[in-house]
């Protein structure tokens, strides 16, 4: 039996081996039939590593100026480094030294780092100590230095993105070109300084470059990966260093989402990114002390929609009318389960969201009216109103404006087309070539012209946001002209024959774009040259004046009250307790804000000495500018708003004064007579300021 089963195991494994053989066989003839890529001429790598190296030199060259360049600008502005201590502060114009404690606001202990999104200067109090800068650099230059090196950053994000977008770095030095010539419009760098959206938009600026380069069809594995992680970094570290970021997260959101029901073959890469919004605010949530807000942000009730909504979909083939139903259920489930989830996570959750925000989103569309002086004191905001036409016509002087409504129609035209195809079920090349003139067919087109669209309307309505949306005005108009896609695209509408199309694009793709830049050059380069050569002045006596009395005259133990910015100013440049600060995202703080505000009102001397005391205030400033204001925008002025939410006004045919046995407490504390010099002493006094000590003891005189 032994010697029998011997030759059979034999046979066997020889009819095994056979197999396996003619397997090897048959795949080693697949992989001789297909062809294999060749390998481009050594030339061709050469030029493309050149492009590449000569393209990141430029994109780093540009930010490093660029910083460079905000750095001598303001050093001239402020004559900063010849500048006295308190000056600097004052120029400064924001919250340096870390407070984390019950010495900032009285009867009121704050998490000044949360509160106050303080995480930018945490880190860079952590940077100063861990390299050792304290021993070489004075703390204000290195805060300063780390934000300009942002802001350099911040340009080198545009450029990237441009350049990815066109395939030329000449649309990135374009970019960065438009961006400083209209830097008035796309950054408040030059006002103030610690801003957090100065600390915030460059890592968002470097998302939406990750995020560029991951939509794109032709990336390979490592470009992916490499996309993919400095996405994921970038939009953590954003939504730390800015409390409003998950708002602007929320309409990225909706243009991936409108980008995924648009171009099928970018689901998966979409879902991606959703995870990183998950992960991002779980994190988030963990690291900001348990930030509610997060929890209950419109951004992740739309992920959480959106996950669940694509574990509901079905398999239905791609063109069919079913297929056309379907995705229109599951756009209207999507926005149905993201209103339902924020409703039951706001119900569940406790939270201090901003509340008053979707107040005045309502009275600021006429859904609503109110008398409420912080309401109306915010609608009265510059920042908070419409564009002015000065600021269209800023954007229409450098050329920008137009370039941008030229670029956006034929994009959104484009995509329109590609998407209507889509929906009629016809096939279309997943490769685009520039012979097809199809610019709206790209992912990361159709993801910009999307976004571009929901910022710009947004800035149509509040001016303040232009400093989000024309940021990306300059980096998509200046792809556009670089790019022959987009013209080839143009030439396709017009069935151009006369002239080679494809040679026509490349042509102008480089003429157009070269002659903006000649242009601008000429126009706009000596005056950035003016602005550097030329020494400007910071003089405010009056303000320096104050803050020197307060250190030397105050009490430690002193409260001062006021207007929330002089506030703001004062416990920055002292050091002493303030009773509020001009922080808007805590009702407290809010309604303290407007209670300290009466100072400008016909109240009585009794009703302004009750609300001082009452948050334990021993010394009081008048400031002459909030009370004898001449506003330009006609009631707005601080007492005109207090009069109307004090009932001292009747708004029918015209403002009419109601009578008020008392006269505005600003104008009466000044004449130093009873009964205010009862409950008020004047201590100092200079052309702008006026500081009285609030009276422990009143004695009332006649």
């Amino acid at each position: 039996m032994a010697a029998e089963e011997g030759p059979t195991v034999e046979l066997r494994q020889r009819k095994k081996l056979k197999s396996s053989e003619n397997k090897e066989s048959v795949k080693e003839e697949k992989i001789s039939d297909t062809p294999v890529p060749e390998r481009a001429p050594k030339h061709v790598l050469f030029q493309r590593f050149a492009k590449i190296f000569i393209g990141c030199l430029a994109a780093v060259t540009s930010g490093m100026m660029y910083a460079l360049y905000l750095s001598a600008y303001h050093e001239r502005k402020f004559w900063f480094s010849n500048r006295q201590e308190l000056e600097r502060e004052i120029t400064f114009q924001g919250v340096y030294e870390l407070t984390h404690n019950n010495k900032t606001v009285s009867l009121k202990t704050i998490n000044a780092v949360q509160q106050m999104s303080l995480y930018p200067e945490l880190i860079a109090s952590v940077l100063y100590q861990a390299t050792g800068s304290n021993e070489i650099i004075e703390p204000v230059y290195f805060y300063i230095g780390i934000v300009f090196g942002l802001q350099g950053i911040y340009v080198t994000a545009l450029f990237v993105t441009s350049w990815l977008m066109s395939g030329t770095w000449l649309a990135g030095m374009l970019t960065v070109a438009w961006f400083i010539i209209n830097r008035v419009d796309t950054t408040r760098i030059e006002y103030s300084i610690p801003l957090r959206e100065n600390w915030a938009l460059p890592y968002f600026a470097c998302q939406i470059a990750a995020l560029t380069g991951y939509l794109k069809s032709n990336l390979n594995t490592y470009g992916e990966r490499f996309c993919y992680l400095l996405m994921s970094a970038s939009t953590y570290t954003f939504m730390m260093m800015w409390e409003y970021s998950h708002y602007l997260l929320f309409l990225q959101a909706i243009s991936l989402f409108l980008l995924d029901s648009f171009s099928l073959q970018q689901s998966d890469k979409v879902h991606e990114v959703y995870k990183i919004y998950i992960f991002s605010l779980f994190l988030g949530y963990l690291l900001q002390f348990e930030n509610s807000a997060l929890l209950v942000s419109p951004l992740l009730s739309l992920v959480v929609a959106l996950m669940l909504a694509k574990c509901l979909q079905l398999n239905v083939k791609k063109g069919t009318f079913i297929a056309k139903i379907m995705k229109v259920i599951n756009f209207y489930l999507v926005c149905t389960l993201t209103v339902t989830l924020n409703i039951i996570m706001k119900m569940f959750v406790p939270h201090k969201e901003n509340g008053h925000m979707l107040k005045f989103l309502e009275v600021k569309f006429g859904l609503n009216m109110t008398k409420n002086f912080t309401m109306n004191w915010l609608l009265c905001q510059e920042s908070l109103q419409a564009p002015s036409q000065d600021f269209f016509l800023r954007l229409t002087q450098s050329s920008l404006l137009p370039f941008y409504i030229l670029v956006l129609i034929i994009c959104f035209l484009s995509m329109m087309q590609v998407i209507f195809r889509r929906i009629n079920g016809k096939s279309l090349k997943e490769a685009i070539t520039l012979e097809d003139g199809r610019i709206g067919g790209r992912p990361e087109i159709i993801y910009h012209v999307i976004h571009t669209i929901l910022l710009g309307s947004l800035a149509m309505v509040i001016e303040g946001l232009k400093y989000l949306w024309t940021p990306y005005v300059c980096m998509l108009a200046a792809f556009g002209v670089c790019s022959p896609e987009l013209w080839m695209t143009l030439f396709k509408w017009l069935r151009l024959r006369t002239v080679h199309p494809v040679l026509l694009a490349l042509i102008l793709s480089m003429a157009v774009p070269t002659i903006i830049g000649l242009s601008l050059w000429k126009e706009f380069f000596p005056r950035l040259m003016t602005e550097l050569m030329e020494l400007q002045e910071f003089y405010d006596p009056d303000t320096v004046e104050l803050m020197t009395w307060i250190k030397r005259q105050a009490p430690v133990a002193a409260v001062f009250a006021g207007s929330p910015q002089l506030m703001g100013a004062i416990k920055l440049c002292t050091g002493w307790m303030v009773t509020s600060l001009p922080l808007y995202n805590d009702d407290d703080l809010l309604k303290r804000n407007e209670n300290i505000y009466q100072i400008y009102s016909k109240r009585s001397a009794e009703d302004i000495y009750k609300i001082l005391t009452s948050y334990k205030a021993n010394y009081l400033i008048v400031e002459d500018a909030i009370c004898n204001e001449v506003g330009t925008m006609r009631g707005c002025r601080v007492k005109d708003l207090l009069d109307v939410a004090n009932g001292h006004v009747v708004c029918e045919e015209g403002d009419k004064l109601t009578y008020s046995k008392y006269g505005r407490f600003c104008h009466e504390v000044k004449i130093n007579y009873s009964p205010y010099v009862n409950y008020f002493t004047r201590v100092y006094w200079n052309r702008s300021y006026f500081v009285y000590k609030i009276n422990t003891v009143i004695s009332f005189q006649s």
